[in-house]
């Protein structure tokens, strides 16, 4: 087994992992960091990109004013999960440093369109990434290489290792083999969530959602496991973002994700944003509207019904649907309704998906944009034949809805798959993001930032998590610096 020596060994490279790196990162202090996937990014790299922060230049610029201590407050606007741990200090925490946290991110090359509105928050604070949240990943992980960070990727933690009562270093598997990578200082854990860990979920949230998929299929909690190993507390691990119903993107919408995440790029899209009409966006907005986020559940409260393969109802779709999809043939389902329903739908208040202060997609939208998905015909029959699904069963599930279907034409929307966003449960830390053992000792030399090291810090809303990955990841690494 090879050895090498670091000051400190981050595990994890998404979003936070990287903000610790770079922000410990010095000709004095070495850092090295290993993912497990052949490439960077982590959940960051997967999400819209939003950071929800408040006192930042781009509000002062869009002349509005806002504080920590309004942010603070607006926490409370919403609701909170039942038996759910609110650290109040960690809230402080990030929002008193959220909009550090941002302008660092714009000094590394990173543009943000914003501030957008979204309720509750009572001021516009939704900061968004552009050209994507590919840019976080590529402007982070050059800034590291640029300092030296030692990124190593194929390499699979194993197990932590312990000297005197102290974490020391990290066991990782990579292609060429098993290595020792000591860490004089700390081992970071920034594993993200365990949105895919079936076991983790199975134990800390319940059978249910261990059935489920999740959106990062390898968000599987090793940095949990690790941790827990060592005797570490979890705490909020009952808290599940989702599931969540989905469709698919369109293969016409990969263009988008693949603009260069430059800084050029990114003030190249601001500009295009701010100048061009709005007619000659609505093609990218509405494909994005339709692409990336959950259609309404508004359907189902307006009478349109969820079938499986077979053409068959399966679900009370007012109750939990997004639980019984991925029990069904091929995981997915589709939803269908009629034109009395889906003339509501054309018009707000009532939308298929929002993007929350940018735009709203309707049916309509989904017919132009989503042909792979949209499927309109004037009779039950024919809408079963354009689905592939029997038509007996289809016709007797739609004679069966809540609202009877009666006005032509008939829609199917679908496949839609049903995933786990994300995971609340964090690994207990002190301020200094330490980790904590279940009788409230600390851990020496092992510390956790991001989803991995959530602490009982709720982030409710957009934008939020995110937020809260690179500002614990970045305070983390500036206090391991300071050793």
């Amino acid at each position: 087994m090879s050895t090498a020596a670091f000051d400190i060994v981050v595990v994890g490279g998404g979003g936070s992992g990287l903000a610790t790196a770079l922000a410990a990162a010095s000709p004095e202090v070495r850092v090295a960091l290993i993912e497990k996937n052949p490439k960077l990014g982590g959940t960051t790299g997967l999400s819209i990109g939003s950071i929800t922060a408040s006192g930042t230049s781009l509000q002062r610029s869009a002349g509005v004013e806002d504080s920590p201590d309004a942010h603070f407050a607006d926490f409370d606007l919403f609701a909170k999960p039942e038996g759910a741990v609110d650290n109040l200090a960690f809230r402080r925490l990030y929002v008193d440093h959220v909009a550090d946290t941002l302008h660092w991110l714009m000094s590394l090359g990173i543009v943000f369109h914003g501030p957008s509105p979204e309720a509750p928050h009572t001021r516009p604070r939704m900061h968004n990434v552009l050209p994507h949240a590919g840019a976080y990943i590529y402007c982070l992980a050059k800034a590291c290489r640029a300092r030296g960070v030692d990124i190593r990727v194929e390499t699979t933690a194993r197990g932590l290792v312990e000297e005197s009562g102290r974490v020391t270093g990290v066991e990782a598997d990579s292609p060429s083999g098993r290595s020792l990578l000591r860490a004089r200082k700390g081992v970071v854990l920034t594993t993200g969530d365990y949105s895919a860990g079936t076991e983790l979920l199975r134990q800390l949230a319940g059978a249910r959602y261990a059935a489920i998929g999740a959106l990062n299929t390898t968000s599987t909690g090793d940095g949990h496991a690790l941790a827990r190993a060592l005797g570490a507390q979890v705490l909020n691990g009952h808290l599940v973002e989702g599931p969540q119903m989905r469709f698919a993107a369109p293969r016409e919408f990969n263009w988008v994700k693949q603009l260069p995440p430059s800084r050029l790029v990114g003030q190249a899209v601001r500009f295009a944003m701010a100048t061009l009409p709005q007619a000659a966006l609505q093609q990218v907005i509405k494909m994005y509207l339709t692409a990336n986020l959950q259609p309404t559940t508004r359907l189902f409260d307006a009478g349109a019904i969820l079938v499986n393969r077979q053409g068959m109802r399966f679900t009370d779709e007012r109750a939990s649907p997004a639980f019984d999809i991925p029990a069904q043939e091929g995981g997915h389902g589709f939803i269908v309704f009629d034109g009395a329903i889906g003339a509501r739908f054309e018009h707000w208040p009532d939308f298929l998906s929002t993007a929350p202060g940018i735009a709203y997609a309707y049916l309509s939208d989904y017919r132009r944009y989503r042909r792979d998905i949209c499927r309109e015909a004037q009779t039950i029959a024919s809408l079963a034949r354009a689905m592939g699904v029997p038509e007996d069963a289809l016709a007797t599930s739609a004679a069966a809805a809540p609202t009877a279907f009666s006005r032509p034409p008939y829609y199917a929307l679908g496949p839609l798959y049903s995933w786990i966003m994300t995971t609340d449960g964090g690994l207990a830390v002190t301020p200094k993001f330490e980790v904590l053992r279940g009788d409230g000792s600390v851990i020496p030399g092992l510390y956790a930032a991001g989803l991995a090291g959530q602490g009982g810090v709720l982030l409710p809303g957009h934008g939020q998590h995110l937020g809260w990955a690179f500002t614990s990841g970045r305070l983390c690494g500036l206090g391991l610096a300071r050793l």
